[in-house]
């Protein structure tokens, strides 16, 4: 996952299993011990390339988020935790009344983007299919996903541990930010 970029848990795994022979999944490991091995490996092997890499994505994270501040900007994913690869997008969660308005803020900034969706797991039963915009700010992909402003207050479930996203708001990414690489 660190070499290749992969953020998909279960192909990660599928691929490792195959690559040894496993055959028996019980015996495969948890995303979080897995968020937990990628962690140690960028802190062992990462170094200043990593903790670089991570403030630059941090820092476009900011930027954006300050361009979209009407919209309740908040960071989730990898960058915020800290375990992103230069492959990782920035990923941002937005909450607006329509996903137009958002797109209009961009247009109206001069903004290049591209309009998609993006699946996004609410709870355990419901998968919902939600506007997304990307957009590159100095060679480093974002990618916006908007929910409806009532949105704010329930965030999608992670795909590392099955509890909501932790989510980060302008002040804390500002912090992050200004922190560096402590």
């Amino acid at each position: 996952m660190a070499e290749h970029g992969i953020r998909d848990f279960l192909f990660a795994k599928r691929k490792a299993a195959e690559r040894f022979g496993v055959v028996d999944g019980s015996v495969l490991p948890r995303n979080t011990e897995i968020e937990e091995a990628l962690q140690e490996y960028q802190r062992l092997f990462g170094g200043d390339a990593h903790l670089e890499s991570l403030q630059a994505q941090r820092e476009v994270a900011l930027e954006v988020m300050r361009r979209l501040e009407q919209f309740q900007p908040r960071l989730v994913g990898s960058v915020l935790q800290g375990t992103a690869t230069e492959h990782d997008d920035v990923l941002l969660h937005v909450f607006a009344d329509r996903a137009e308005s958002v797109t209009f803020r961009l247009m109206d900034q001069g903004v290049p983007f591209e309009v998609g969706e993006r699946r996004t797991r609410l709870n355990a039963e419901r998968i919902v299919q939600q506007p997304a915009l990307r957009l590159d700010v100095d060679g480093q992909s974002v990618e916006i996903v908007v929910f409806p402003v009532d949105g704010i207050r329930q965030a999608p479930i992670s795909p590392v541990d099955g509890k909501p996203m932790r989510r980060a708001d302008l002040n804390e990414v500002s912090s992050l930010v200004a922190a560096g690489y402590d």
